[in-house]
């Protein structure tokens, strides 16, 4: 797989969400200043270690992030076809500033990520609108169609009235920018694409988690996958899910929305709920083969590899078996069902492929 392309902009919503517990996860060399990057104090400014730290979990936090975007951009933009209660017309980017963050991580903010006032840019996928036409990790937002953009607490949640009569108006967005304090004028095409939320839980089980119009994986999910590839076949299976609209199967008085909630929002996530499965109920055998199905087709029109994807559910279900309080396979136990659905999923995609037809489900 080597296409790289954008997920979800900030056209309907810019994703605030945080997640602040330190992993080990080895961030990628950026630029100064951008998420993602070693933290970047100015000669002169002292920090606290606890403003430090933060900022180091930080960057680590961006990281992460920044994997499942590119991983996932793909599958929700290549399936936009398929998506069709979902599908939206996005831009391509995210962005943030300082008040983004909570408490000590506002001021980490700062330190690394040389966040202010205003709104940064803080994820840009290849292959997206936003990609094509220039925008960088870094650039501040000033204003779009003329009109000044919001800053200060609270500017990312406002951001979607200032794009949504934009966008309803044109297929670009106009668009200024400040870079290395220049000014710059952009014009960002939209993306059709399938409209998820594509989030990072804050802890280490390992999980993954569909509410309707979120994908959500813990770092717990994310360590136990051996490569992109892997990682994308978790990410089109819990994609599926919503998409097939099974979530509600697994609600009901300890909600799967809550349990969401307490992985993104808070800097230490209340986990004593974590026990047993949460409260979620296991998934139906039928609609978790309906899912196994989908996300087959899902990751051959996204360009993955589709030859090892019942390989690594069964790698998954021994080293995480039902038995693993809170896991996956708890919460999706029908594993015979799964690979069988997979089997025949593979053979009906392989013999589309052979005879040139569309990869439709």
């Amino acid at each position: 797989m080597t296409r790289i392309r954008r997920l979800r902009p900030a056209v309907l919503a810019v994703s605030i969400a945080i997640f602040l517990t330190a992993c080990g996860t080895q961030a990628p060399i950026r630029q100064p200043g951008m998420p993602g990057a070693a933290p970047q104090v100015p000669q002169g400014v002292q920090i606290s270690p606890q403003v430090a730290a933060a900022a180091d979990t930080l960057t680590r936090m961006a990281a992460l992030q920044d994997r499942l975007y590119r991983v996932a951009a793909p599958l929700l933009i290549d399936n936009a076809e398929l998506c069709k209660k979902q599908a939206r017309n996005l831009l391509g980017f995210t962005a943030k500033n300082r008040y983004s963050y909570p408490g000590v991580y506002s001021e980490a903010a700062q330190v690394a990520f040389r966040m202010d006032e205003r709104l940064q840019v803080t994820s840009v996928l290849a292959g997206s609108g936003a990609a094509k036409a220039g925008l960088r990790l870094g650039d501040d937002l000033v204003a779009a169609g003329g009109k000044p953009l919001p800053t200060g607490p609270g500017a990312a949640s406002k951001l979607g009235s200032v794009f949504g009569p934009l966008i309803a108006a044109s297929p670009t967005l106009p668009l200024s920018i400040e870079r290395d304090g220049r000014p710059r004028d952009l014009s960002i095409p939209v993306t059709r694409a399938c409209a998820f939320a594509v989030e990072l839980g804050n802890a280490d089980h390992v999980n993954a988690y569909a509410d309707g119009s979120r994908i959500m994986l813990t770092r717990g999910m994310i360590a136990a996958t051996r490569s992109d590839t892997e990682l994308a076949y978790v990410l089109a299976r819990t994609m599926a899910h919503n998409m097939l609209e099974h979530p509600k199967a697994q609600r009901n008085s300890a909600t799967l929305d809550s349990v969401i909630e307490s992985l993104l929002l808070r800097a230490n996530p209340d986990l004593s709920m974590m026990g047993g499965s949460a409260g979620i109920k296991a998934m139906p055998s039928n609609l978790d083969a309906a899912a196994d199905r989908l996300a087959v087709f899902l990751l051959a029109r996204a360009d993955y590899d589709i030859d090892g994807v019942a390989g690594f559910w069964k790698r998954f279900t021994a080293a995480t078996p039902v038995t693993v309080a809170n896991g996956h396979t708890a919460n999706h136990p029908a594993i015979a069902a799964r690979l069988t659905a997979i089997e025949l999923a593979v053979d009906d995609v392989q013999a589309k492929q052979a005879a040139k037809k569309p990869l439709v489900p």
